[in-house]
């Protein structure tokens, strides 16, 4: 397994919840959001998983809506405590990054 993917485990749902603050989706797109946010292409098997944890920790609302002429398609979006838990992930993760990049100067 290489690094890219060891950091994405830790990361993933923190992300989706980062995508979602741009507004509800539904899995693809979402998937679509992340990878062109950067982490790559990012495996249904991977994904829903993510988005169902998220759901059951009351973080994510999802809802069924039939599609445009084609199957109806489960749409996600931010619940307030999702947000809040964004807002508080988000600022631990910088002050995280910043101590990792720290450790990683070389003197």
């Amino acid at each position: 397994m290489d690094r890219r993917t060891q950091w994405l485990r830790g990361v993933l749902d923190l992300c989706v919840l980062g995508a979602l603050a741009r507004g509800e989706s539904y899995g693809y797109e979402i998937a679509q959001r992340l990878e062109a946010g950067g982490l790559g292409s990012i495996a249904g098997g991977t994904l829903y998983p993510a988005l169902l944890r998220l759901e059951r920790l009351g973080l994510v609302v999802a809802d069924w809506r039939a599609g445009d002429g084609g199957p109806a398609r489960k749409y996600y979006r931010l619940s307030p405590d999702g947000t809040t838990a964004l807002s508080s992930a988000a600022a631990d993760w910088a002050v995280f990054v910043d101590n990792v990049t720290a450790m990683m100067e070389v003197p």
